[in-house]
């Protein structure tokens, strides 16, 4: 379903399959039965879009609601947007080729900040006004969640609301209520007052922001009587309970994950200091294997998928693996299926789960030590040690791998060039491990070193940490990339300019949706994306409207000051992130939450208990 003015140019784009929808299991539904209307907006590629797991989830939740429709919209590449501009084609949805501008809530999950101007731009060619104040009546309700929606400030101006947390009751409550408002006459205004009352929803417009004489925040207070001070996360404690697709939408060309997904439990319990997803999504919270099974067995069935990927931060933390594995062999074996884990750990990898999960012989394995000395493990709460990562990878070695993918970062807190160094001389140690051990396969081993630039996040204990400048961050990759002339060992690392604009947007403040804007009009786009990315013209921006990007990035914080995100609780205490801190300087680890409970405050969060019963943090 697409404009026929496209017809013509559909065969002079890149993969045409990307606009033109159609696909198996895809919903369409008759528009006189329907009475809300939501696109889902995924701010990148179809490829990329069609392999995310929120967005598979919230269309069938919305689907399943009789009187609501939830479409797909993407964002065009650049040969395609081009066509649209020049035939006057709006964006559109793929199920009915309907322009964004009929439907009454566009939604936008928040992945990643360099999709930000994607964002803009799709609304633009959507024919949406861009900013919320200049959108009237109760239509285009511009709505955003997902991971980025914890510090959602530098696109305040852009959105009507947010959805904090697990939004697959909420989305669905903020539209009956749309409804509702709708059949009654309120007016937008009325309608966005009643939705900042739900839990999870976080009404930008209803906040106000001040500052202090040195550019800090003051702080973010609500202007109406009866809004909260603080926004309270979605939770969903039962993950059995909880919706989950029996289908998926199949693509008609070859995108990222191709594969059945299913998650088998969310958040985690290790607790490194860098990592903004164990953070956001605690407590810990697992399916049943008879869930599971129930729900892999119908994606198999209505996709016709041959791989189930088992989801989930780290899937082999999972409590009952062994047991959920014989479960699905059951079936899985028979019907020629296999079964992959995509987040395997150094430190509870073993024999059996080799044994018990063959598909995963047929890639080399990848480990994330993340830091390449032993003090840096510490400092970042990694809790791994060079040992375990022997003994993994000579395990490995044993049973048949002779490639090993090692993922790092550097510009960590506290780093120096030694610890840098002490990459590549893991790297080196693995290459040594594979050679004195009698059990190898034939052949020369391959080590892949890939070191991410560190970014600071909101809601982790680095959130005060000021990133390395760009200067000094290239002197580290530089180094990295000289410190081993081994031909066994590849090196690659993640540009600095695209990290330290990541970092700018991910601790920023209301004043950056001026210079989102002004990117926009200035033709900025995928801007993660090497092709499109122009590091130069960014900031250029900056300078010319007076902001400066290194107090975002490589600003050291103090402890008193205030967050732009501090009035948003996804309940993990700020007094225990300050402590993490602390522990981290002195390189000082803290137990996982299976061995002991850090008090963190997700454990009371909603009444849920991670693994301790603690009963005194129970509310």
């Amino acid at each position: 379903m697409y404009d026929k003015r496209l017809e013509p140019v559909l065969l002079d784009v890149q993969k045409p399959g990307r606009y033109v929808g159609g696909e198996l299991n895809s919903v369409v539904k008759n528009k006189a039965e329907v009475d809300v209307r939501f696109a889902f907006c995924f701010p990148d590629t179809y490829e990329i879009g069609m392999s995310h797991l929120g967005l598979k989830i919230l269309y069938g939740v919305i689907n399943e609601q009789p009187d609501m429709w939830c479409e797909r919209v993407f964002a065009p590449w650049g040969d395609m947007e081009e066509q649209m501009r020049r035939l006057d084609v709006p964006l559109y949805a793929l199920e009915s080729g309907d322009p964004l501008d009929a439907f009454d809530f566009i939604g936008f999950t928040l992945q990643y900040e360099l999709s930000y101007t994607n964002i803009l731009n799709m609304l633009e060619l959507g024919r949406i006004p861009l900013k919320s104040s200049e959108r009237t009546g109760l239509k285009h309700i511009v709505i955003g969640g997902g991971p980025c929606a914890c510090n959602p400030e530098p696109l305040a101006e852009f959105f009507d609301l947010f959805c904090l947390g697990d939004g697959e009751e909420v989305d669905v409550e903020v539209m009956r209520l749309w409804q509702k408002c709708r059949d009654e006459g309120r007016t937008r205004e009325e309608f966005l007052y009643a939705a900042s009352q739900i839990r999870g929803v976080y009404v930008p417009s209803l906040y106000d922001a001040t500052y202090n004489g040195d550019g800090t925040l003051q702080s973010c207070v609500p202007n109406r009587p009866g809004v909260p001070e603080k926004v309270l996360k979605c939770n969903i404690m039962d993950l059995d309970s909880m919706y989950f697709p029996k289908s998926f939408v199949v693509p008609y060309i070859e995108v990222v994950h191709d594969r059945a997904v299913c998650e088998v439990l969310r958040g985690c319990h290790r607790g490194c200091r860098f990592c903004q997803a164990g953070f956001l999504y605690r407590p810990f919270r697992e399916k049943s294997i008879e869930t599971i099974d129930a729900q892999c067995r119908a994606l198999v069935e209505s996709t016709g998928y041959d791989e189930i990927s088992l989801s989930s931060l780290s899937t082999s933390d999972y409590r009952r693996l062994f047991g959920l594995i014989d479960t699905l062999h059951q079936w899985t074996e028979d019907e020629k299926v296999s079964v992959s884990l995509p987040s395997l750990r150094v430190d509870n990898f073993s024999t059996e789960l080799i044994d018990r999960v063959q598909s995963i012989r047929k890639t080399s394995l990848t480990f994330a030590p993340e830091a390449g000395t032993q003090r840096m493990r510490d400092v970042i709460n990694k809790n791994v040690t060079e040992e375990e990562l022997m003994r993994t990878v000579n395990l490995a070695f044993s049973n048949g791998w002779s490639k090993v993918k090692l993922y790092f970062m550097i510009g960590l807190p506290t780093e120096t060039m030694e610890d840098v160094k002490g990459i590549t001389a893991l790297a080196q140690a693995v290459v040594d491990a594979y050679y004195n051990n009698p059990d190898h396969p034939r052949g020369a081993p391959s080590v892949s070193v890939s070191a991410a630039a560190f970014v600071p996040k909101p809601f982790t204990p680095f959130q005060w940490f000021g990133q390395d400048t760009m200067e000094t961050m290239e002197k580290k990759q530089r180094a990295l990339k000289g410190s081993s002339t081994n031909r066994k060992i590849s090196i690659s690392y993640h540009g600095a300019q695209t990290s330290f604009l990541e970092a700018v947007f991910a601790r920023g403040d209301r004043r950056l949706s001026a210079v989102l804007l002004e990117a926009h009009r200035r033709g900025m786009k995928f801007d993660g994306w090497e092709m499109y990315f122009n590091f130069d013209a960014w900031m250029q921006v900056f300078k010319d409207l007076g902001i400066s990007p290194d107090f975002y990035a490589t600003r050291q914080r103090s402890f008193d000051e205030v967050f732009p995100w501090d009035h948003l609780d996804y309940g993990i205490r700020k007094e225990f992130l300050m402590e993490e801190c602390r522990r981290a300087y002195r390189n000082t680890t803290t137990p996982n939450c299976t061995q002991q409970c850090a008090n963190c405050g997700a454990a009371c969060f909603k009444g849920g208990i991670c693994v301790e019963k603690r009963t005194d943090l129970v509310q």
